[in-house]
């Protein structure tokens, strides 16, 4: 089979994960994304270059650390904050405030704060650091478990991705590849060996909508789930259920249909209602959050939602 040890950027490791697929897994996500979806939960993974974090709570105050991070900032960017009142009463203190606008992502204040308030959004690695990772988690991978390589979007970087799966494929561990889609055929034709199951979006069936939601139309995505299902890839599923953008019955029925049109290789439909826990990341980034007055669906419409999904004959959940 042969890997190569290919390097690449990732920006979290998670075990006993039970919402990547089947089992319990060990879940990898790369950096990187051509998507740039509207809800994306997880906007540390949209750039392949690394953000600056930051985590105010961590912050004890810049005099403490004697203006650590505003010294090592070459750009200025970093100031102190209006003072707050400490936790215990006993006085006040200046944390840092980052002006973003000013911020050229250089990084260095990150080595210069003891706390690590400040943070890198990812780091770099390679394959056999990750495997070397991920490996421990074997014992948990009974009954079905195993890796998933998600994102981001992990075919964004596909010399990692590739060489990651083929290494994990040759140790015999069940792999998932949790994708939108958006990727050339090409590439998925040459990785389809080493996946044991696809993580499949489809999130929405106009690709003008498609395009205005994520950044990016919908034909190369269908089309690669087509040649999937063709060639013998097994496919969950996953639609993203956002109200007022994607919750529309005849859309959601076009998804059913065409989930319908891909036959055996369709194993699960998942439907993902939206949620707002990872909004407090785009805080973290300095980064604004467009769908803040955006309310989860209501159980009752997903019930719904559900039986329509059941009713074409899918095997379908919600997430």
């Amino acid at each position: 089979m042969g890997y190569k040890n290919a390097t690449g950027y990732i920006y979290d490791i998670q075990g006993y994960a039970v919402h990547d697929g089947p089992g319990i897994r060990t879940t990898v996500f790369t950096k990187g994304c051509p998507l740039h979806c509207l809800w994306c939960h997880s906007p540390e993974s949209q750039y392949h270059e690394f953000e600056l974090g930051y985590l105010p709570l961590k912050c004890l105050g810049t005099d403490l650390c004697q203006n650590a991070c505003l010294e090592a900032c070459p750009e200025n960017a970093i100031s102190k904050d209006e003072p707050v009142q400490m936790l215990d009463g006993s006085g006040v203190i200046h944390k840092a405030k980052i002006d973003r606008e000013k911020c050229a992502g250089c990084l260095q204040c990150v080595g210069a704060c003891v706390t690590k308030a400040l943070y890198p959004s990812g780091w770099e690695t390679t394959v056999d650091e990750v495997f070397s990772r991920v490996i421990k988690d074997r014992g948990f991978f009974n009954n079905g478990g195993g890796i998933t390589i998600s994102g981001g979007e992990p075919m964004a970087q596909f010399a990692f991705t590739c060489n990651l799966a083929k290494r994990l494929k040759e140790s015999g561990i069940h792999i998932c590849l949790d994708t939108t889609g958006f990727a050339a055929t090409n590439l998925f034709e040459e990785i389809l060996p080493y996946i044991d199951l696809f993580l499949y979006d489809i999130k929405h069936l106009d690709t003008a909508m498609h395009k205005k939601l994520t950044g990016v139309g919908n034909e190369q995505i269908l089309k690669n789930a087509r040649f999937l299902a063709e060639n013998g890839g097994a496919l969950q599923i996953r639609v993203p259920v956002i109200p007022k953008l994607t919750d529309k019955e005849s859309n959601l029925r076009q998804t059913a249909e065409f989930c319908v049109s891909l036959g055996e290789a369709v194993k699960l439909v998942q439907l993902l209602p939206y949620h707002k826990t990872g909004r407090m990341k785009y805080d973290r980034l300095g980064w604004h959050y467009k769908l803040a007055n955006v309310e989860p669906p209501k159980e009752e419409f997903m019930q719904k939602a559900l039986e329509m999904f059941r009713s074409y004959g899918l095997n379908c959940r919600l997430h």
